[in-house]
C-alpha cells in the first residue's frame, strides 16, 4: 500500500512546500511513536475527507534541523501551509472530525509567522 504521506527532508522542506498550491499539511513523526502511527491510520482510514489536503511527512528524528526550526517538542506535531506559506501550528484532536474543525478554524484567522 501506497502511503498518503509525502516524504520531506531538510534539503527539500521549503522548496517543496513552497510550490504547493492549496491546503498542505506538515506531520513532523518517529518511527517509534504510536501516536504517529494512530494519526497515520486515521488518515488512511479517512482519506476521502482529506482529499483537498496533501500530507507531508517528516521523520523529526532524522531531520533535526527542521525538528529544531519549529521547535517541535512532541509527535506528531502538525503544521498548516496554504498556497506555499506557513500558517499555523495546527493543535487538533486526533479524529477526522475534530482535526478538520482545527484546520477550519485555522483559516478562519490570519497567518502566523513561520518559525
Amino acid at each position: 500500500m501506497t502511503s498518503l504521506f509525502a516524504r520531506l527532508d531538510q534539503f527539500e522542506f521549503h522548496h517543496v512546500l513552497a510550490a504547493t498550491p492549496g491546503l498542505a499539511l506538515v506531520c513532523f513523526t518517529g518511527p517509534a511513536c504510536g501516536a504517529c502511527r494512530q494519526l497515520k491510520a486515521m488518515f488512511a482510514r479517512h482519506a476521502q475527507l482529506f482529499t483537498d489536503i496533501r500530507l507531508f511527512e517528516v521523520d523529526a528524528e532524522r531531520d533535526l534541523a527542521l525538528t529544531r526550526e519549529f521547535d517541535v517538542f512532541h509527535l506528531p506535531a502538525l503544521f498548516l501551509y496554504r498556497d506555499g506559506h506557513f500558517h499555523c501550528e495546527l493543535h487538533a484532536e486526533m479524529h477526522p472530525t475534530g482535526l478538520r474543525a482545527a484546520i477550519e478554524a485555522a483559516l478562519s484567522v490570519p497567518p502566523q509567522e513561520a518559525p
